[in-house]
């Protein structure tokens, strides 16, 4: 027993030594290089030893084996010396497809014909200057992605927050609602209050703190900022007309809606249509956190089988729209106690998904039940096919969707039968596939997909942005 004791924790420690080794590698290659190292999809920037080791982990279910920390390690040091720039690179894959290479096999010249292919651009990236206008659930969000994926501060740069001021220590209420967080735990890293220049100092960012009601009023170039991405997370304009009232400021060039666009405004889910963004384009919507959960499920069942037609029945979290207590509420429903009441209510998802994918036009109906939980949510699809099939062949199919397609970054797969709506609290995918609850008889398909309603969805909103503003590079995957 002894001796298996001790060869586990061995093993457990010289695994946390590579890791450890791996962290200031993988910061470099984020701050000098843009370059952002992830295994099997999740991101290894600001990373603990132990998030480290669990990523390669969950190789496990990918590969059937243990992914080795000391390949990864290997094939980061490798980057390191080539010296790629502008990149996203799962170093878990190449780490991989080494461990199946010869034992003398040249590391360099291996990693270098893997990315042969990968066109980066070698120049320094110039930051693109971001401003939220709303600071609310959505918005909080939003910045601690930014600020995270600050890097080497050639991408986006969070310059400022637009919000009405409230009575008392406005600045300081609004520092600790970004520090501190009932769902999502505290902010990685310090946050500090600049009372004299009015701002926000977050992990070594300033940001401005602007007080208005209106978003054509506000000279953002009084501030140095200049071509701005505005993403409005308010949800109060919703339409062109609206929404293009930023536009009107002075050092704006975009507006982003963190809401369902109404009229000709595109609704993007990114990952589906997102390719029909514009440089053109001045304003986009980025849909709803249901329609960003199912849209790329959807699409890969109707790719894959065939969608006849079907419902989708979405169990959402309660949200700040509703009453804490009984009181009016100009909606049906709404107005009874969100922590003590299942609210069955609408949702536009169903209709909505057919803008960002056309195909599903008239296929889908929908309904909400709104519930006493304050985040994650569920989205079952229950779905007519075109052909017969087996769970099996669904669930294979949409596991390796997950790993290898193009919707990695929107679909999850997990296949335990222990897993709750708390497990998927801060998921960067759109929407996670609950493995074991799949239903299939013939061509009838019953789906269970779990997204985090708040920050999954923040997530599809920072991809848009990143493509608007030009910081999307290639992708090794």
């Amino acid at each position: 027993m002894t001796d298996i004791t001790e060869t586990h924790f061995s093993d457990w420690k010289k695994r946390e030594e590579v890791a450890e080794t791996m962290i200031p590698l993988v910061g470099k290659l984020s701050r000098d290089r843009n370059v952002i190292a992830t295994v099997y999809g999740r991101s290894l920037v600001n990373r603990s030893v132990i998030h480290i080791l669990k990523s390669h982990r969950a190789a496990r279910r990918i590969e059937d084996s243990e992914l080795s920390v000391v390949d990864t390690l290997k094939v980061v040091e490798a980057l390191l010396e080539l010296g790629i720039r502008n990149a996203r690179i799962d170093v878990g894959k190449l780490g991989y497809r080494l461990s199946k290479q010869p034992a003398d096999v040249n590391v360099l010249e291996f990693v270098t014909a893997e990315l042969a292919g990968l066109n980066c651009a070698d120049e320094k990236h110039e930051g693109r200057d971001v401003v939220l206008y709303g600071f609310g659930r959505i918005g909080r969000l939003v910045a601690r992605i930014l600020i995270e994926k600050a890097g080497s501060g050639e991408n986006l740069r969070l310059r400022a927050i637009v919000v009405r001021k409230g009575k008392g220590k406005d600045l300081e209420k609004r520092a600790s609602l970004l520090r501190r967080d009932s769902v999502h735990g505290s902010f990685q890293g310090t946050i500090t209050v600049d009372e004299e220049n009015c701002g926000i100092i977050a992990n070594g960012h300033f940001i401005k703190v602007i007080y208005s009601s209106s978003p054509e009023t506000v000279d953002y170039e009084a501030y140095g900022i200049k071509d701005s991405i505005v993403v409005d997370n308010t949800g109060i304009w919703r339409d062109v007309d609206g929404l293009s009232q930023h536009l009107e400021a002075r050092g704006v060039e975009k507006a982003i809606l963190t809401a369902p666009g109404k009229g000709d405004m595109k609704n993007i889910v990114y990952g589906i249509n997102s390719d029909c963004i514009e440089d053109s384009d001045k304003l986009i919507s980025a849909a709803s956190c249901t329609t960003n959960a199912i849209t790329p499920v959807l699409k890969a069942i109707n790719d894959e089988f065939g969608i006849h037609h079907g419902h989708v029945e979405t169990v959402h979290s309660y949200t700040n729209d509703q009453n804490l207590i009984d009181n009016y509420h100009s909606a049906d429903r709404r107005g009874r106690s969100a922590p003590l009441n299942m609210v069955i209510t609408e949702t536009g998802a169903a209709k909505a998904v057919s803008k960002a994918l056309p195909e599903m036009e008239g296929k889908l109906t929908g309904n909400a039940i709104r519930v006493p939980t304050p985040n994650v949510s569920m989205a079952i699809l229950n779905l007519s096919l075109k052909k017969e099939t087996t769970v099996e062949e669904v669930n294979a199919y949409l596991r390796h969707t997950a790993l290898y397609s193009d919707l990695q970054q929107q679909v999850d797969y997990v296949d335990s039968p222990e897993v709750v709506s708390s497990d998927f609290v801060g998921s960067r995918k759109a929407g996670i596939v609950d493995g074991k609850a799949t239903i299939v008889n013939g061509d009838k398909a019953v789906l269970y997909v779990w997204y985090d309603n708040e920050f999954g969805y923040s997530c599809q909103v920072v991809r848009i942005l990143e493509q608007v503003a030009g910081c999307k590079f290639p992708e090794y995957k």
